[in-house]
């Protein structure tokens, strides 16, 4: 667990350092970082990104949400009480390994669960889709164990 915080520490760390201030990376790291982001929009994609995080992770063939997970989502719920006009899809990835029909239901479980979370927390179920990608959006590229914790999440993305 500590080498997952680790590596997304330094993605992230990677990612500012490359930056361009004048144009958006596309790179979602759901780091959540706590200080905000100047030239960054409130209450935007990049504001989500960089100050809460955009991404929870789940293990196996698992659609529970572990203490690391709550916490991103109770960031996410603060700041989607911060932000009333804005709603979000959520998205349910896996890796790549089991079926295309079964990696779509359990991508879809975790994008229910994480909603869910949320709306639990006081955010309108109607601000909330939730959609499943399965294996079809990958994080990241490879075959191995790192990868495969990488691509295992859930995905809110600002509407």
């Amino acid at each position: 667990m500590k080498l997952k915080i680790i590596g997304v520490l330094a993605a992230v760390a990677m990612l500012g350092a490359c930056a361009d201030k004048s144009t958006t990376s596309g790179a979602a790291t759901g780091s959540g970082a706590t200080a905000s982001t100047a030239g960054v929009t409130p209450g935007s994609q990049e504001d989500l990104v960089a100050n809460v995080g955009d991404r929870v992770f789940y293990t196996l063939d698992s659609s529970s949400l572990s203490g690391d997970a709550r916490s991103t989502l109770d960031r996410q719920s603060g700041w989607l009480s911060r932000y009333p006009q804005s709603s979000i899809q959520m998205a349910g990835n896996c890796d790549e390994r089991g079926t295309t029909e079964y990696n779509l239901a359990l991508g879809q479980r975790r994008a229910n669960t994480a909603r869910d979370y949320l709306v639990a927390r006081g955010t309108s179920s109607a601000r909330i889709t939730a959609v499943s990608f399965g294996k079809e959006r990958p994080t990241a590229v490879g075959s191995d164990e790192q990868a495969y914790s990488q691509n295992r999440n859930a995905t809110t993305s600002v509407r």
